[in-house]
């Protein structure tokens, strides 16, 4: 006991040695009390005018400056477009000391008093910090009345294909939080619940510390409301509609967008409540073209399935949201939310598959057979989401805090697939009606909690715990002419619980920025399944206990110029849907299937990059990155088999499985450019090189296990334009141009898809209205914008060819209006469990 005590006193004699003082503080507008974010605050010598240190404030405008040794000094704080207010006669006493300044205000213009002065400073597109980028959304004017997916996809590195897919340096899979707040859904469904009106900035966090969980192999995006620090009321209404489609595609039902959302938010000293609700449609016209054959070396003939038809989506979303916060004091802040919402996603794919005939011997001339028929193929997609969280937060007077937070979720997910095949050109002849459906509830929990405080002078020390566990089960019914299929019909369920730890340590000195971490997570898996005609469950259990460090250099070579380096460990988890080891007929000439003993990708990340900054606010960045992948899951094609071995020769098999390894290098390049005041680009490119290699092996339907090799290479690049030129001050237009490269997959190529846009704003009523109208997939007949062709194949086998048209020169006008011009503080949760599996 006594060696304890001598241990404790030597420790606390230890770090009294490198103890400094800590000066803190908060910048707002001296106005309305705004906190000013980025405001520059520096601590001056009083005795020579030697500047020790500087910093810039946060989000909330709040600045902490340590390192400060014992003296007097005085601090200035500015901020572009502000006069600098000057803070005299600080005493630091002790080195230990902990100094709150206060309140500094800054007035708005340059001090000289004029008859009438208009001081307007414009925040910049994108923001470099050591560990993300930071992009103001409302640089991205053609995204006004959408979703957040219109504003991520212009974002540098972040690319959207044909099939809505978003990914993030070529890699599908990365995490989104909404305000810091984790969520487990699919990225593209998550983005496309949240009115791109209610979003303030977007941040890219590529190679994330340890205190975020360490799902995403392409890195989180954190998505940041709107919100404001004023008392009162704000209201905001944003309303769209669509003109008629310019081309229907011989579509049966006219495509529709129209869509509402309002957002209205109270705040008082110690209270803010927010509401909101959307309801959105947003319907897709469109074709599919298709090719498609098969060789059945067995039976030794070769049988090709032309197709084309009308491939189009119904999608309608509507949800409300619910949150407050309360801060009885300075210390203690709670905050309760609630979401619920309905989203439905029809898919309908009337296809004439007009030519399909068979060829034998392989290699011949001569038809056996000539056969058309017509596929009516409708997929419904459905969710319920339902969701609540608590979060509380406690500010000690040393600094330090320690924060917590449960959210729970029940979410249900489910819709059937109509599979029809009928005559043609007479619809009345039935060949085959096929349905499928299933339901998917999912339950899901989260608990956070995570404590600060800077036990050291180089740095402030962060640890948490968090626990989360995943219940999803599914109920799979599978019917052919209104008989069940017993053996595709299946239950199944997936369990995962997580706990995971975390401690990192960040700071600053001098010029160095600096954080490094390590977390430590367990995660135990139980998969089942089981046909529904059989008592037998198969279970797969899969657990591990992992490390996931990380750390993360930057270093300030001027005022202008920064470097920086990272290093990052991540992992990307399975869901249920892609370990669902049963079939589901998709299309005429597709069976979709995951793999029951999916294995999770780990990822490691390391990236150099450099910023600099250039004169008339122009400014540019590159960043150097290498990304490795073990246990890479991709989807696959393989010819499909029946039970007693022999090749179905109009049905492929679409397999999602674990395909070896994949390797990216590249660039990425970002510029802002601005030739004169008015006129301003942003640019972003990405340059890659995708490797992947493996072995697939899986188990068909005949129970002997296949093997196929892998080995793919290309190099793959995008680019992002985003050009606005402000004709006054309320009135500018804007064109976004949105490039992806042809890029190899495991088994194919999927070619380039492109997106022009151009988008004209006006303000009204004091700036309270604002009209955007809105003309989005340029083509004119003239280019092959919205379309995108996917080719897989495999020599002796298949090959497969399907080019997707989607709907070109559609033109909206969106109207928002402000009701009150009190900043907006609304932020929503989101869901975490169930979307992903959307």
């Amino acid at each position: 006991m006594k060696l304890k005590k001598w241990l404790f006193l030597l420790l606390t004699l230890t770090l009294c040695q490198f103890a400094t003082a800590q000066l803190t503080g908060k910048v707002v507008d001296n106005e309305d009390s705004y906190p000013l974010e980025y405001a520059s605050v520096a601590i001056y010598k009083t005795l020579n005018n030697k500047l020790v240190v500087g910093t810039v404030t946060n989000k909330d405008g709040i600045f902490s400056i340590s390192d400060i040794k014992p003296g007097n000094y005085y601090l200035e704080a500015s901020f572009l477009g502000y006069q600098k207010n000057t803070i005299k006669s600080i005493v630091v006493n002790k080195k230990d000391e902990k100094k709150d300044i206060g309140i500094v205000k800054l007035i708005l213009g340059s001090g000289n008093q004029l008859n009438e002065v208009v001081v307007r400073t414009e925040k910049q597109t994108v923001i470099h910090k050591i560990d993300r980028q930071v992009f103001d959304t409302k640089k991205y004017q053609s995204t006004v009345g959408g979703n957040a997916v219109d504003v991520v996809k212009n974002l540098p590195s972040v690319t959207i294909d044909g099939l809505g897919d978003i990914s993030v340096r070529g890699s599908k899979g990365f995490t989104v939080l909404i305000n810091g707040k984790p969520t487990q859904g699919d990225a593209s469904t998550i983005l496309a619940q949240l009115p791109a009106n209610a979003l303030e900035s977007v941040e890219l966090i590529t190679a994330p510390s340890a205190k975020y969980d360490p799902e995403g192999k392409g890195g989180i995006l954190n998505i940041i409301t709107k919100k404001g620090a004023i008392n009162g009321t704000f209201a905001q209404v944003n309303v769209r509609g669509g003109f008629p489609s310019i081309e229907d595609y011989d579509a049966k039902v006219a495509a529709k967008r129209y869509g509402i959302d309002a957002t209205v938010n109270k705040r008082t000293d110690n209270w803010n409540f927010s509401f909101g609700a959307s309801y959105q449609r947003n319907d897709k016209a469109g074709r599919r073209e298709g090719e498609m054959f098969i060789v059945n070396t067995p039976e030794n003939k070769t049988t090709f399935l032309p197709s084309d038809g009308e491939r189009s989506f119904d999608e309608v979303t509507y949800n409300g949201r619910f949150n407050v916060d309360y801060t009885p004091n300075k210390s203690d802040t709670y905050s309760l939310g609630f979401f619920a919402g309905k989203r439905t996603k029809e898919r309908l794919a009337d296809i004439v598959y007009y030519d399909n005939h068979a060829i034998s011997p392989i290699g011949g001339s001569n038809r056996d057979y000539t056969f058309a028929y017509y596929n009516h193929n409708l997929r419904i997609r459905k969710g319920d989401f339902a969701l609540g969280s608590f979060d509380y937060s406690h500010k000690f007077d040393d600094e330090s805090k320690i924060s917590t937070s449960i959210l729970y979720e029940y979410t249900f997910l489910g819709g059937p697939t109509e599979n029809d095949n009928l005559g043609h050109p007479d619809n009345n002849i039935v060949y085959q009606r096929e349905y499928n459906t299933n339901d998917n509830p999912l339950y899901g929990t989260r608990f956070n909690l995570d404590y600060q405080w800077k036990p050291f002078s180089f740095g402030t020390l962060e640890t948490g715990y968090q626990y989360r566990d995943l219940d999803h089960t599914g109920e799979f019914v599978y019917e052919r002419d209104g008989v069940q299929v017993p053996e595709f019909s299946s239950d199944v369920s997936l369990k995962r619980k997580i706990h995971s730890g975390y401690a990192q340590v960040t700071g600053s000195k001098s010029k160095w920025n600096y954080n490094a971490g390590v977390r430590i997570e367990s995660m135990d898996r139980v998969y089942k399944e089981a046909l529904q005609s059989e008592t037998t469950e198969n279970v797969y259990k899969y657990d591990f206990v992992k490390l996931f460090p990380s750390a993360s250099l930057q270093y300030k070579i001027n005022d202008k110029t920064n470097i920086k380096t990272a290093y990052s460990k991540r992992v990307e988890r399975t869901t249920t849907f892609k370990m669902n080891s049963f079939a589901e007929r998709e299309h005429s000439e597709v069976f979709e299937q995951g793999d029951n003993t999916l294995s999770p990708e780990f990822i490691d990340l390391v990236e150099l990059g450099i910023t600099k900054k250039l004169k008339g606010g122009n400014s540019i960045y590159a960043t150097a990155y290498f990304r490795h992948v073990d246990n890479v899951i991709n989807r696959v094609n393989t010819l499909a088999y029946e039970a007693n071995g022999a090749v179905i020769d109009t049905i492929i098999n679409r397999v999602y499985s674990n395909v070896g390894k994949s390797n990216s290098i590249g660039l990425e390049v970002g510029a802002v450019i601005k030739p004169t005041n008015n006129w301003t680009n942003f640019i972003g490119l990405n340059v890659y090189n995708y490797a992947i290699d493996g072995v697939l092996n899986f188990r068909h339907r005949d129970g002997i296990e296949r093997n196929y090799d892998i080995d793919s290479k290309s190099t793959i690049y995008s680019f992002n334009l985003n050009s606005t030129y402000n004709f006054w001050e309320n009135a500018s237009v804007q064109f976004t141009f949105n490039y992806l490269s042809d890029r190899n997959t495991a088994m194919g190529e999927d070619s380039r898809f492109y997106s022009p846009n151009l988008t004209f704003r006006k303000k009204f009523m004091d700036d309270k209205l604002t009209a955007t109208l809105q003309w989005q997939n340029i083509d004119m007949g003239l280019f092959k914008t919205n379309e995108q062709r996917i080719t897989t194949s495999r020599a002796n086998q298949f090959y497969t060819s399907t080019n997707y048209v989607y709907e070109v020169d559609a033109v909206s006008l969106n109207l928002s209006y402000t009701f009150n011009a009190a900043k907006n503080k609304s932020k929503f949760i989101d869901s975490e469990f169930g979307k992903r599996e959307f």
